[in-house]
């Protein structure tokens, strides 16, 4: 493997940011791009804490639930439930921080059912002021295809959200 150097988020989004993982393949991929690196964390209660403690610090955060994916890939249903409701249960500890932008999704789907990851699309929630409502009222595959982001191509949510933090030049008019 050759080692290539790519623009850091602040670079080229001028983001400072911090990445939030405890699976080592994503805390490399964050200081690929420039990011910092939080302590390793064990449960998904200790990175929202993480993010609290860290939230005046940045402008951008990382943070990867590894639990749903390996429950998804041990072919348990039940248990990737039980981490999705209990991060679900601390959205109010992030939302009340009152963030410019909140975008919730996943790299890639992992379906208990077929206990490996699939080429089927991630739901994504994209949350800002300056969002137009829809009429999505469950994050969940089927629901998030008909809501306002449609089947968007994921390689255009960075401007998406960009967009919605008011950090995009205006160009033209």
């Amino acid at each position: 493997a050759k080692y290539r150097k790519y623009p850091s988020l602040y670079d080229r989004y001028r983001l400072k940011a911090l990445a939030i993982a405890s699976y080592p393949m994503y805390r490399g991929i964050a200081r690929l791009l420039g990011m910092d690196i939080a302590r390793h964390t064990e449960t998904v209660a200790e990175e929202i804490a993480l993010l609290r403690e860290h939230y005046g610090d940045y402008d951008f955060f990382f943070i990867h639930v590894k639990a749903t994916d390996s429950r998804g890939e041990d072919g348990n249903f039940d248990g990737k439930v039980t981490v999705i409701e209990e991060l679900d249960a601390m959205l109010p500890q992030i939302t009340d921080l009152q963030p410019d932008v909140l975008v919730v999704t996943g790299d890639h789907s992992t379906p208990a059912i077929m206990a490996s990851h699939s080429w089927h699309p991630v739901p994504v929630i994209l949350s800002a002021p300056t969002c137009r409502p829809d009429m999505v009222v469950y994050f969940a595959e089927r629901d998030c295809i008909r809501g306002g982001l449609g089947r968007m191509p994921m390689m255009y949510l960075m401007g998406q959200a960009l967009a919605h933090a008011k950090r995009l030049e205006k160009y033209g008019a």
